[in-house]
């Protein structure tokens, strides 16, 4: 699997900018949201997006329902043309007769998908890694390189 990560700037040619998402939803299978809502976000993936995406891709949205143009997205996956799975939705919860809930190719899970049996003990362990590194007067794991630098 080749995977291609964004970020609102490009960085170090590893991550690409948002801006180029148009060069990379058409050859992506899947696309997976997982960005904090902001006035930059909403909507980021507007019916023009949606529409680059590739026949059969699956859209993953495990940030924020208004990331997506919920309407656009019925009409792609009505049309057969997109999947997707969906931990948030707009409006939250969803109401009972909202199209998605009886597309084929559409899963929802209730905002919950992050709990598993392992995620109590995984994000325990995660946490004291990291409050032990910064005791030390070490870099925590994750810290973006902007923020490093500020401190």
């Amino acid at each position: 699997m080749r995977v291609a990560r964004t970020a609102r700037d490009g960085m170090d040619g590893r991550v690409r900018a948002v801006a180029e998402l148009h060069e990379l939803l058409p050859g992506a299978d899947a696309v997976v949201l997982c960005v904090p809502l902001t006035d930059d976000t909403r909507d980021q993936m507007n019916a023009s997006r949606l529409a680059l995406m590739k026949d059969g891709a699956v859209l993953v949205n495990v940030g924020r329902g208004e990331l997506v143009d919920a309407q656009a997205l019925v009409r792609e996956v009505q049309h057969g043309r997109l999947r997707a799975a969906l931990d948030v939705t707009a409006p939250e919860p969803l109401p009972h007769d909202h199209p998605l809930w009886d597309l084929p190719g559409v899963v929802i899970t209730p905002h919950i998908g992050a709990f598993t049996h392992a995620f109590t003990r995984t994000s325990l362990d995660f946490i004291l890694r990291q409050l032990r590194d910064y005791a030390r007067g070490e870099t925590p794991a994750n810290v973006l390189a902007r923020m490093a630098d500020a401190r």
